[in-house]
């Protein structure tokens, strides 16, 4: 699921908030980022230029949601 907020996008697991995936930071005017997620929860920013380099980080994003489901 997905939730929409004022400054980013966010992409979670099971509609729950409590289980970030990745969120999407693309309002800023000069730059996007793309903010993944590690087991304790802490989010990491990558600078993203193309929608298509969200693809880069597939394993980053893979290994977050199977920390949720261990």
């Amino acid at each position: 699921m997905h939730r929409d907020s004022k400054s980013y996008f966010a992409v979670l697991l099971d509609d729950n908030n409590r289980k970030p995936v990745a969120r999407l930071h693309f309002n800023g005017r000069k730059q996007k980022y793309l903010g993944v997620f590690d087991a304790d929860k802490v989010e990491t920013r990558h600078p993203i230029d193309t929608l298509d380099e969200i693809y880069l980080f597939a394993k980053d994003i893979r290994e977050t949601i199977k920390s949720y489901q261990n």
